[in-house]
C-alpha cells in the first residue's frame, strides 16, 4: 500500500466542479491580477477568523515579513521566535531587518515555552511571534500579559493552524496581527503559494495593502518602498472553493489524531501528542516521538508510508542563523525534539485502511 503524507488529489476529486468553476470565472474576466475574487476572499476569510481585515499575499513567508515590516519592526530591534519551527517563521523577521531570538519550546505541546519568554526579553524585544505550531492553538493569554508589562506586540504565525480556536478566539485573531500560508499542503491550501495576514487595525491593513503593491496604495503612485507579493487571483478562486470545507476538513482531522492515538498508546517507546479540546488543534501534521526515530522512518518509507520530519533542524543550528552565535545545547528541548520527532500521514480524507496498515506497520517494526 502506498500512503502520502499528504493527498491532494483525494481532495480534489471532492470539490473539483466548485474549484473548476471559480478558475473557469477568473479565465473569462482575465482579471488575473487583484481581481474581485482576492477582496472576496479577504473579506470571507477575515469573517471566519473574526477579524476585521484581511490582506491577502503571495505566500506565507511574505505574510510574516510585511507583518513585522507594517509594525515598524526593523534595524536594531529583536523579535522572539520558537527554535522549533519552520525557517520561514525567522526568515520574516531577518526579512524586515530584525534580529531573530529564539526561544524554546515546551516539550508537552512543542509550542514556545512560556516561562523562557521574559528571561529572552532585551530592552531591544519589540514583538513575540508565537507559532500554532503543528495546528495547536497555543494559549496566548499569559503572553499577552507579558506583551503588556513591556510593552510589546504579538505577531502570530498561523501558518499551520486554520481554523484553530481556543477560548472562543480563532487563531490568528488573537494578536496584532495573524499570518497564514495556504500552501497546497496546509489545511486550506491553494494550488500554488498564497498568504495573507489578519488584523483589526485599519492602519495596518492600508499598510499592508501598499506593502504587497510596490509601496503603492494608488496606481503608479508610491510614498513608501513597497513590494511585490500580491495574492494571486486564481488562487484566490480555489480558496473560495475549499474555504467552505475547512471546518470539516479539520473534524476529520481531529478525528484521525484520535485514532492514531487509541491504535498505538503503549507502542514501543513512542511518545504520541496530546489530543486536546476539539477546535484547539486541528492536526496540520499528527508528529509522534521516538528515539529510533530515523530506523522507523526508513521503515515505514521502505513499506509505503509517507512518514516525514517537521523539523530536522532547529532555527538556531541552521547554517543561515550562524551569525547568531547560538551553539548545540543551548535549547535542550527542540534539539532533543528534532531527533525524536516524526509525522504521520494525516489528511481529511485518510481511510481507516490506510490508518490501520501505517499503525500495522509501526507495530511490525517495534
Amino acid at each position: 500500500m502506498k500512503i502520502p503524507l499528504v493527498d491532494l488529489q483525494a481532495q480534489m476529486k471532492l470539490i473539483k466542479s466548485d474549484v473548476l468553476k471559480n478558475i473557469t470565472s477568473v479565465v473569462e474576466k482575465c482579471n488575473f491580477v487583484l481581481g474581485e475574487e482576492v477582496q472576496k476572499f479577504e473579506q470571507e476569510f477575515a469573517k471566519y477568523c473574526g477579524a476585521s481585515f484581511a490582506v491577502g499575499l503571495a505566500n506565507g513567508t511574505d505574510a510574516l515579513h510585511l507583518a513585522v515590516r507594517a509594525a515598524g519592526i526593523g534595524t536594531g530591534d529583536e523579535v522572539l521566535v520558537p527554535a522549533n519551527t519552520f525557517i520561514a517563521t525567522a526568515l520574516g523577521v531577518t526579512f524586515a531587518g530584525a534580529k531573530v531570538v529564539p526561544v524554546d519550546v515546551n516539550p508537552k505541546n512543542f509550542l514556545m515555552n512560556i516561562s523562557l519568554i521574559e528571561k529572552a526579553i532585551t530592552k531591544n524585544t519589540k514583538a513575540i511571534m508565537p507559532v500554532h505550531l503543528y495546528g495547536r492553538m497555543m494559549d496566548l493569554d499569559p503572553v499577552l500579559e507579558i506583551t503588556k508589562k513591556h510593552g510589546l506586540i504579538v505577531i502570530e504565525d498561523t501558518a499551520q493552524a486554520h481554523g484553530a480556536e481556543l477560548y472562543g478566539k480563532r487563531a490568528g485573531s488573537v494578536g496584532l496581527m495573524g499570518c497564514f500560508s495556504f500552501y497546497p499542503g496546509k489545511n486550506l491550501g491553494c494550488y500554488g503559494d498564497g498568504g495573507l495576514v489578519v488584523t483589526n487595525s485599519s492602519e495596518l491593513k492600508d499598510k499592508l495593502i501598499s506593502l504587497r503593491n510596490y509601496g503603492s496604495p494608488k496606481k503608479y503612485y508610491h510614498p513608501i518602498l513597497g513590494f511585490n507579493c500580491r495574492l494571486d487571483t486564481m488562487q484566490a478562486a480555489v480558496l473560495l472553493a475549499k474555504l467552505p470545507h475547512l471546518d470539516s476538513y479539520n473534524q476529520a482531522r481531529y478525528e484521525v489524531a484520535v485514532k492514531y492515538n487509541r491504535a498505538l498508546e503503549g507502542v514501543g517507546d513512542l511518545v504520541l501528542p496530546e489530543v486536546p479540546e476539539k477546535k484547539s488543534h486541528v492536526f496540520h501534521l499528527y508528529v509522534i516521538q521516538t528515539k529510533k526515530r530515523d530506523t522507523l522512518l526508513e521503515h515505514l518509507n521502505k513499506q509505503g508510508v509517507g512518514a516525514g520530519i517537521h523539523y530536522p533542524v532547529p532555527i538556531h543550528l541552521h547554517g543561515a542563523y550562524a551569525h547568531l552565535g547560538y551553539k548545540k545545547g543551548a535549547f535542550p528541548v527542540s534539539e532533543r525534539l528534532s531527533d525524536e520527532i516524526l509525522s504521520l500521514p494525516v489528511y481529511p480524507e485518510i481511510t481507516d485502511e490506510q490508518i490501520g496498515y501505517t499503525v500495522e506497520q509501526i507495530k511490525k517494526f517495534f
